[in-house]
């Protein structure tokens, strides 16, 4: 029984080493790069061309940070498998996930929210320019 214990352990020590090397990658990009242009997408620009082409720019980013998201996500389904071992000695392997896994959880969260802003401003933005084209085309009809 001791035996399979150690060699349960050691098992999960070098499952969690190449998970953490993904981990690290994808944190690392996260902070260096996803993060920043999220917050270069919350001022949106106040013209209809402007705001197109800010969404043209998102929907290139959202490819590669959706890509980042979904090899996180399966790093942390082969972890999963580990979740009910509960060696004392794994204390510091559990934390560490947990850490890796609230801010891929947290940086996931706003990808969507900033895609869900920039459709839902653009859409609202189309929207104001056919109103205003048909208040423009009414306007020429009622002088002419």
């Amino acid at each position: 029984m001791m035996s399979n214990k150690l060699l349960q352990e050691l098992e999960l020590v070098m499952e969690f080493e190449k998970v953490e090397e993904c981990f690290k990658e994808v944190s690392s990009w996260i902070e260096n790069v996803g993060r920043k242009r999220l917050k270069e997408t919350i001022n949106l620009d106040d013209s209809l061309e402007m705001l197109l082409q800010a969404q043209k720019q998102f929907k290139e980013f959202d490819l590669v940070a959706s890509e980042y998201c979904k090899r996180g996500q399966e790093a942390l389904k082969k972890m999963n498998q580990w979740e009910d071992v509960f060696f004392v000695d794994v204390h510091s392997y559990r934390v560490k996930l947990q850490a890796y896994e609230d801010q891929l959880e947290k940086f996931c969260t706003q990808l969507d929210e900033t895609r869900h802003r920039v459709c839902e401003t653009v859409r609202l933005y189309e929207f104001f320019d056919k109103v205003r084209q048909g208040i423009c085309c009414t306007e020429e009809g009622v002088k002419s």
